[in-house]
């Protein structure tokens, strides 16, 4: 009685932990890509094309930024079409298949997400942004011409961030 107890137990468990492993896998699998970028390319996906662009910098590891990122979720979804909204990550390159993929589909993010690549890190945040000391998250929000409107190093509010992209996404009065 006891032995069959034991291996009903053993069964459980085992059921339990490949259930948990393909829970992981299939969240892994619905997670957006993420493309790696170097330097060159960097200085090409923070051109505004258009719309206004806002950008996310951020990283794993980065406790403020995980929780922040579903305000971001939010904003992502309410201003899609309106803006153009990408995600910059900072993690080290071999999360790139890994751990980033995975956070962004636990939080089904679905922004277009990068990491960053760079030989001079220095470099590719002073090109973003005098201001931008190397914080993280860090955020900012640029007209559709280019010109910054918007930049914060810390957590976003998303009553502020909001009312920033409506100033850029309101019709002109003529």
């Amino acid at each position: 009685m006891i032995l069959r107890s034991v291996k009903t137990a053993a069964a459980a468990w085992l059921i339990a932990g490949l259930a948990l492993i393909f829970v992981s896998v299939n969240a892994a699998s619905q997670a957006p890509p993420v493309t790696k970028i170097t330097d060159k390319e960097f200085a090409e996906v923070i051109k505004p094309k258009g719309k206004p662009l806002m950008i996310n910098f951020w990283a794993t590891w980065c406790e403020p930024c995980r929780d922040e990122f579903p305000d971001l979720v939010k904003l992502d979804a309410e201003y899609r079409g309106k803006i153009d909204f990408i995600t910059i990550s900072l993690d080290f390159e071999e999360e790139l298949k890994t751990g980033v993929p995975k956070f962004l589909a636990e939080m089904k993010a679905t922004m277009p997400t990068y990491l960053l690549v760079s030989k001079d890190e220095t470099a590719a945040i002073s090109s973003v942004s005098k201001d931008w000391q190397g914080g993280l998250p860090f955020t900012v929000i640029f007209d559709a011409n280019g010109k910054l409107a918007y930049s914060r190093q810390g957590l976003i509010r998303h009553d502020i961030v909001k009312a920033e992209i409506e100033k850029l996404t309101k019709p002109s009065a003529e």
